[in-house]
Order: C-alpha cells, then structure tokens, then sequence
C-alpha cells in the first residue's frame, strides 16, 4: 500500500501552504458573503457579530445577520466541501475524470423525490413553510437513498459488484426519473411548478441552523471514512487487479464508497437543491495543485469546492440584487466553461 502511494506521489505545492492561501480565502469569502447582499452591512458590524463577547447589535444585525446570512454562509461551505468530496472519490472509484456524483442517479433520484412533495404533498398542506423546511428535504433525501439502493442492486451479482454495471443502471434510473419529473410538470399547478423549478436550479435560501446539524455531521462522517481510505484509492488508480494485488477489498471498496457518497450527495442535494458542476470540476482543479494522491487531494478539493459555491452564492445575491439568481446557474456558468476548456487542453489544442 505505501508503494501505491510513492509511485503516484507528485511533487506539487506544500500542503500547509494550501491549506493555509485556502483558509485565508475562505475567511475572506465568509466576511463578503455576511456583508454583501441586498441590504449591505459593514463589515465592521459583521465582525461585531461574529464576536461572542458582542451583545448590543441592531436589531438588523441580530435578525439578518445571526438569522439568515450566517446560517446561509455555513451551508454553502458544508455543501460545497460535500459535492467536492464526493467528486473526488467517484472519479478515483470509475477511474473516469468526467465522473459525476451524480452519476449513479443520486441527484436524479432526488430530484423525483423532491417533485413529488411539491406536486402532490404541497397540494394538501395548508402552510408552505412545512413543505419547504421538512418535507421537500425528506421527500429528496429518500429518492436518492432509494435510487442508490437501486443501482447497487443491479450492479451487484454474486457479491460482486461491476462498476460498469451501476452507471449504465444510473443513467437508465435518471432516464425514468426524467419521465417521472415530466409526468408531475404537466400536471402541476403553476405554483408548485415555479417552486419545483426554483429548487431544480439549486438555491441555499433555506438555509437554518438545524439543516446545518445534518450537513456538517454528514461532512465530518464524509470527510473521515473517505480520508481513512485513501490508501486504497491511490491503489485502485492503478487498476483493480493492481490494487487487488496490494491487499485492497475491491468489491468492499466499491460498495462502502459508493454508499457513503450517495449519503453525501442525498445530503446535499436535500438541502440545496440540484447543484452543479461542484463535484466535476472542482477535484480537476484540486489535482492540478496536489497531484492525484487522496491524502492530499481529498482535503484540498472539500476546500475548493467549499470556496467556489459560497463565492457562486456570493455572486448569485449581488449580481442582480435585489433578485437572487439560483446559485445552480452560477455554478453551471462558471463550471461548464472551464470544463471545456479542459477538454480542449487534454486533446491538445492547447498547449
């Protein structure tokens, strides 16, 4: 196993010299994100509120500050570190740098769980606030748990596992949820479409302090199970055979990781929405930093991936404030460029 991680070890940029340029970052992007916004704060007020030993705050302060903002910058950093991770390990699993999280149906799965709450749930409830805060999450959150369970069971046979067995039944599975999504648009009423429109293209509006118990729960179990099998990732870079060879359980690889991502990503597609682009590009731009060893790579990415969504959430509130753009489209507008040029650059257009 140690083998596996010299022949991958790249000599890249000092880990404490990313993490701390990464950190420094993050806290500048935490002051911007509570400051700015459709109603701007100074900073200075921003500060006061971030100090514990600071009680006589406006009453502004206490409400958008400590109420909705602060709560908002949290799930964007969780959700943002949670896709990135998760990314990471399912292009080390497929050993496929154009693999998604989303590739073995979680988001689909609970974007049909999602719809079905607004379609025919929201019908019966009386307040909305029900349905946008409990509901639409849980109804997301077990779509994907069961669009996981799916795919593992037809990717699985003799207690062996085929990888490419469970992205052909993801992308078969995201086909059905597509009919699904298309049958509930039609017949919904245009408040319950508008709704589910609105949270297919992500958003972190409903954002407070008890869905951030879930997420960075979620995160802190992610980011230890993932951390403690990155030896084995290294490995599996190197083929399943090789790996094999090294002592690593393949098909037990592949089972644990792929749960726990689906766990990740059911996460943070409940709380946020559908959000892309996070879990694609973002480990391509961590590996150009540290080199594809996971020891290095899984921590990196959670971080890049936490500073590109609170710096797209950050951008979606100020562009065209007072309007909020879905974050979603800001992902996708950053994300899907840069992912071309990518493309290009490996096929050697440039140099």
């Amino acid at each position: 196993m140690q083998r596996s991680s010299q022949i991958l070890l790249t000599q890249r940029l000092p880990m404490s010299l990313l993490i701390g340029t990464s950190t420094l970052l993050l806290c500048l992007l935490i002051l911007g994100s509570i400051s700015f916004g459709a109603m701007y704060i100074p900073v200075k007020t921003v500060i006061a509120a971030l100090s514990p030993f600071m009680t006589d705050l406006p009453e502004y302060g206490q409400l958008i500050i400590r109420q909705v903002r602060i709560p908002r910058t949290l799930l964007a950093i969780a959700i943002g570190g949670l896709l990135a991770l998760c990314g990471s390990v399912m292009q080390a699993l497929f050993r496929n740098p154009l693999a998604d999280p989303g590739i073995i149906g979680v988001s689909a799965g609970a974007s049909l769980g999602a719809a079905c709450a607004i379609v025919i749930v929201g019908a019966m409830l009386s307040t909305t606030s029900l349905l946008t805060f409990t509901v639409v999450p849980l109804s997301a959150f077990v779509g994907g748990a069961l669009a996981t369970f799916a795919v593992y069971c037809l990717g699985t046979y003799q207690q062996r596992s085929s990888t490419t067995m469970m992205l052909l039944a993801g992308i078969a599975l995201s086909a059905i949820a597509g009919a699904g999504l298309g049958i509930l648009n039609y017949v919904a009423d245009d408040q319950a479409l508008r709704d589910f429109s609105l949270w297919s293209l992500g958003s972190l509006a409903g954002a407070n302090w008890h869905n951030l118990i879930l997420a960075y729960a979620t995160l802190t179990l992610t980011i230890i199970c993932c951390y403690r099998y990155s030896n084995s990732l290294n490995a599996l870079l190197l083929g399943e055979a090789e790996a094999g060879h090294l002592g690593v359980h393949v098909q037990q690889l592949k089972r644990q990781l792929i749960l726990l991502c689906a766990l990740g990503v059911g996460v943070a597609v409940a709380l946020a929405g559908v959000i892309g682009f996070i879990g694609l590009v973002v480990p391509h731009i961590a590996r150009q930093f540290t080199g594809p060893v996971h020891q290095r790579l899984l921590p990196i990415s959670t971080l890049f991936g936490a500073l590109l969504l609170l710096l797209s959430d950050l951008l979606a509130r100020t562009l065209v404030a007072p309007v909020e753009i879905p974050v979603g489209i800001i992902t996708a507008a950053i994300g899907a460029p840069f992912f071309l040029l990518l493309l290009i650059k490996q096929r050697g257009y440039l140099s």
